[in-house]
């Protein structure tokens, strides 16, 4: 460990007031306590917004929800109405990490928590990402869980969040504030492709902070639900993931909502799933035939180009899993 200071905010202004003074956030700490360790991360300040009022999940309105930057992840997941409204929040919650982490991790943190690639993490390897100029090891090193999706010549390394993909695949809003007063970003928008600058993985200025997801009001009745694709069972990051929400009435789809995980540089969103869906009646080969494009544009690497068939089998199979289910 490298010295720092810490201080705590007790209401939201104090903290922004010190994260414009360069503070880093913390709550939990679940991934920036780890960082730290490994000296990935080296902030000279840490500002605790633990005891900020930003715990509740609450409706907006025509039945949204916003759920408060420091509501932790098991607390969503369990929440009665993200449970019955938003299932696919709750499945990629709880399909996250394990218990103990889920009890302290908080969605704020979740969506801000950084890659896990092993080249990132290892201060010996040259990362664009950690230092930018130094290269990317991963395109010539072991890549089988890298991205294929949205890479670059100086990163493919990809997002690690599970509920940041259900989150794209609703079209949620990120709640951000700062000295100036409060701005919404699209959850698209918020995490950055690497391109040029891997280093930028968030469109967040300095300072300011997240005080909630708010996802918008979706036609009802609404069926959706995310299915994960891992090495195992037990606690382990996506190799491929899909959430899916469908809005289906008088036997047509009316809405489409699809978005990935684990093969993308950020949450990977699927128009071209989307707009296959659209208008047409539930069936085997209408779930095959739309999933045939969720690998359009994949650049794979040496070891993971098994990724790309098994994307389109994922997507296939939660499209019929929720499909079925209407």
């Amino acid at each position: 460990m490298y010295p720092f200071s810490i201080t705590k905010a007790s209401t939201t202004r104090e903290a922004v007031d010190a994260g414009r003074r360069g503070g880093r956030y913390i709550a939990g700490g679940t991934t920036l306590v780890d960082l730290m360790r490994e000296t990935v991360e080296r902030p000279d300040t840490l500002v605790d917004i633990s005891g900020l009022p930003l715990r509740e999940v609450t409706v907006t309105g025509r039945g949204g929800l916003r759920i408060g930057a420091l509501v932790t992840m098991a607390e969503a997941a369990a929440h009665r109405k993200v449970r019955t409204t938003y299932p696919v929040v709750s499945q990629a919650l709880e399909l996250s990490a394990s218990a103990q982490l889920r009890n302290m991790a908080t969605v704020g943190g979740n969506v801000m928590q950084r890659t896990r690639c092993a080249y990132f993490r290892d201060v010996t390897a040259a990362c664009n990402k950690r230092e930018p100029g130094s290269g990317c090891a991963a395109r010539e090193g072991y890549n089988r869980t890298h991205a294929i999706l949205g890479t670059s010549e100086d990163c493919v390394a990809t997002h690690p969040s599970d509920v940041a993909v259900a989150f794209a695949a609703l079209e949620a809003r990120v709640v951000l504030l700062s000295p100036g007063g409060e701005r919404t970003v699209p959850f698209t928008d918020f995490l950055l492709r690497p391109g040029r600058t891997p280093n930028r993985e968030q469109a967040i200025r300095q300072g300011e902070l997240i005080t909630s997801v708010e996802i918008p009001a979706h036609p009802r009745p609404l069926k959706s639900g995310y299915l994960k694709v891992r090495d195992r069972q037990s606690y382990e990051f996506a190799l491929t993931s899909a959430a899916v929400a469908l809005h289906i009435r008088g036997g047509v789809i009316r809405e489409a909502k699809v978005a990935v995980g684990g093969v993308g540089t950020v949450p990977w969103k699927l128009p071209a799933v989307e707009q296959a869906l659209l208008g047409e009646r539930p069936s085997d080969r209408l779930w095959g035939r739309a999933a045939e494009s969720a690998a359009d544009g994949a650049q794979p690497l040496t070891h993971n180009r098994f990724k790309i068939e098994l994307l389109k089998r994922t997507v296939e199979r939660q499209l019929r899993i929720v499909g079925d289910d209407t």
